[in-house]
């Protein structure tokens, strides 16, 4: 579930992305606690620390290193922090590359460990928690904002998406009910069909968002953020022609939208279609939640650039856990299971990732991991969730079958 930056009375397509995941997309496995973290000191000068691209002609990226330079000379200029911030999540999440969201609240440093903030501060910081899967905080922070600021749709709009993200289904949906009076009904339709998705309802969330666009006209990023959710609620139900479609209609619209692109790869992966996942995702491997799919799709063709791709993921997962992130549990999992093939691996992260976040990929691939493994029992904390959730979609039910049949 994504968390887009709201303007007044619309969606700006601009911020969607994993959260990271996606994807994911980010507590206990999410984030080293900051006294925990240990700085990495390079062995030679000369080793490459971050591959940091052009900025020449993006103006955005010309406008972070001015802001950068601006509160360099004085920190405590609170609108331009809100505007660095705010940049350097918009980058993060367009890029794939977490360490935007340190570079986010290194912006926000003067006012990071107050108890009060400013309210923009609050809601960043909120945002910031959430990307990085510190959720507890997160909500603390978004709980406050909508107590004092009642009026603030961003407020309701990630709150509903840590609550549902974390499994927490009828919190997050009285928060879409609060958000759409304040961002508009096509918004608050998206939000309580996202939360209708990742609770394995995805044909009554389906109908709900095609009635809310059949209203009436809406906004070209509007429209978009709600054509990607319908496309999700689609290929959840089953129906995969038709969320083929979709998602290579929301590319056509934007195609910049990270969490599609991933989202549409795994429904291809799905279809036994590795030839149009390389060709989908194979210039942006920068995002390591791309060079996933690749990677997948490398191997599921047994290609001979497969070895080179899995050994560049793999090193990067290596960086990432030097830095003190650990953001990509899930797809370290997958990692582990369909590319080196080490079932055990592939459970314990699949369970770490389980602590923290419950969306449908999640319980996918620890129900995988455990019948893997051959140790079905360690999948029972999913089978009640899905029985709980009241999930009617095919894949997770299906899969959860298999379980119990594992098991007896």
């Amino acid at each position: 579930m994504r968390s887009p930056f709201l303007p007044s009375r619309g969606v700006s397509r601009a911020t969607l992305g994993l959260t990271l995941a996606v994807s994911l997309a980010l507590g206990g496995c999410g984030q080293t606690p900051a006294a925990e973290r240990v700085p990495f000191t390079p062995a030679t000068d000369d080793a490459v620390l971050a591959q940091v691209p052009a900025t020449a002609t993006d103006a955005k990226a010309r406008e972070r290193a001015a802001l950068r330079r601006a509160l360099g000379a004085r920190a405590d200029q609170l609108d331009l922090a809100l505007r660095l911030a705010r940049l350097d999540i918009e980058e993060g999440r367009a890029s794939g590359d977490p360490r935007y969201l340190g570079r986010a609240q290194a912006a926000l440093a003067p006012w990071w460990d107050a108890a009060t903030p400013p309210p923009g501060v609050r809601l960043l910081r909120a945002t910031i928690l959430q990307g990085r899967h510190e959720f507890p905080a997160a909500l603390a922070d978004l709980d406050a904002l909508v107590r004092e600021s009642p009026g603030d749709a961003q407020a309701w709009l990630t709150r509903a998406v840590v609550l549902g993200v974390r499994g927490e289904h009828a919190e997050a949906t009285k928060s879409c009910a609060a958000l759409a009076p304040l961002a508009g009904s096509l918004a608050g339709a998206v939000c309580q069909a996202q939360v209708l998705s990742l609770a394995g309802r995805s044909r009554q969330a389906y109908a709900l968002l095609s009635a809310a666009l059949a209203r009436g006209a809406h906004g070209a990023d509007e429209e978009a953020w709600a054509l990607s959710t319908l496309a999700e609620a689609a290929a959840r139900a089953g129906d995969t022609e038709r969320a083929a479609k979709l998602y290579a209609r929301v590319l056509a619209m934007d195609p910049g939208d990270a969490y599609t692109r991933a989202a549409y790869a795994d429904l291809l992966l799905d279809l036994d279609r590795p030839r149009d996942v390389i060709a989908l995702v194979k210039d942006h491997g920068q995002d390591d939640n791309q060079l996933l799919r690749r990677v997948l799709a490398e191997v599921a063709l047994g290609s001979q650039e497969a070895p080179t791709l899995a050994a560049e993921l793999a090193s990067r997962h290596t960086a990432s856990h030097l830095r003190g992130d650990a953001l990509h549990a899930r797809e370290e999992a997958r990692f582990a299971l369909h590319v080196e093939k080490d079932a055990a691996k592939a459970l314990k992260l699949a369970q770490a990732n389980w602590e923290v976040q419950h969306e449908p990929w999640d319980s996918r691939i620890l129900l995988e991991a455990a019948l893997a493994h051959r140790t079905p029992d360690a999948a029972a904390p999913v089978l009640r969730f899905l029985e709980a959730s009241g999930t009617d979609d095919p894949g997770p039910l299906a899969l959860a079958e298999r379980v119990r049949k594992a098991s007896r």
